[in-house]
């Protein structure tokens, strides 16, 4: 003896082509698997800064004017991303882990870090930081 097999599934009518019905087939509802929202640009530039860094001391690219050449960007425009690992490196991974925008402008910019990179000295860059954040 034989059992049939029932599947169950939503359905939905839509006008296809020239008026005519088109059945399809409801997808399941899916949860996200990760928190929604976008990484924030300076974490990315962060984190191209440590990779093109890598590049150059693995002889891979020659030097910043390869990486511009490469990213078809200008060689001060790389000067400006690689100088972002002048950053203390407590700072640099706040950086990196700075929480997902999911709308409008971004909580920190480039710009906004770049005083803090041209200061030399890890004590001061912090001190700069606490200023600027309050």
């Amino acid at each position: 003896m034989t059992q049939g097999l029932t599947v169950e599934c939503q359905i939905r009518f839509q006008k296809g082509r020239r008026g005519r019905k088109v059945i399809r087939r409801r997808k399941p509802e899916q949860k996200p698997d990760r928190p929604t929202g976008r990484i924030p640009r300076i974490a990315r530039l962060m984190a191209l800064a440590i990779r093109m860094d890598e590049l150059v001391r693995s002889c891979e690219v020659r030097d910043y004017a390869d990486l511009a050449r490469l990213g078809h960007v200008s060689r001060a425009r790389i000067t400006q991303i690689m100088n972002l690992l002048n950053l203390a490196p407590d700072i640099q991974e706040e950086v990196l882990f700075l929480p997902l925008s999911s709308r409008g402008n971004d909580v920190v910019s480039e710009r906004d870090l770049r005083p803090i990179v041209l200061e030399v000295l890890w004590r001061k860059q912090r001190v700069m930081k606490l200023v600027q954040s309050k």
